[in-house]
C-alpha cells in the first residue's frame, strides 16, 4: 500500500490508501463534479432555482477510517467547494477540511505515483 497524503486548508494527513480505493473516490468526486455542472447549467439557462443535490459520501476502511463528504448545495461551485474530511481508528479521531480542487490533485497525484 501507498501512502496518500491530503493537504488540508492548514497542512497535510497521510495514510495508507490502495490504487483502487483511490480510483473510487475519484468516480464519487467525478459524479460530485457532474452535479455542479447540470446545477451551473440550469442557473445559466435562466431556469428556476437548481435542484436540491445529493451530498457526497465516501467512506474507506482500512489501516484506518476514511469519510470524505461534501454539499453541493451549499456551494455556488466546485472551485469553492470544501469536503469535510474524517479519520479515525481506535485511538485517534481526526476531523478537518480541505479544498476539493485540492483533494482532486492529490488524487491525481497519487494515481500517477501508483501507476
Amino acid at each position: 500500500m501507498t501512502q496518500l497524503t491530503i493537504n488540508l486548508v492548514q497542512g497535510s494527513v497521510s495514510l495508507n490508501f490502495t490504487p483502487e480505493a483511490a480510483k473510487q473516490l475519484q468516480a464519487e468526486i467525478a459524479q460530485l463534479m457532474q452535479s455542479f455542472k447540470m446545477a451551473a447549467s440550469q442557473t445559466a439557462s435562466g431556469g428556476t432555482r437548481p435542484q436540491k443535490r445529493s451530498p457526497m459520501e465516501y467512506r474507506y476502511t482500512g489501516d484506518v477510517f476514511l469519510e470524505v463528504f461534501c454539499n453541493p448545495n451549499i456551494y455556488p461551485s466546485p472551485f469553492a467547494a470544501k469536503v469535510l474530511i474524517t479519520l479515525r481508528d481506535d485511538r485517534l479521531r481526526l476531523t478537518t477540511e480541505a479544498e476539493l480542487t485540492r483533494l482532486i490533485e492529490d488524487l491525481s497525484q497519487y494515481l500517477e505515483q501508483v501507476g
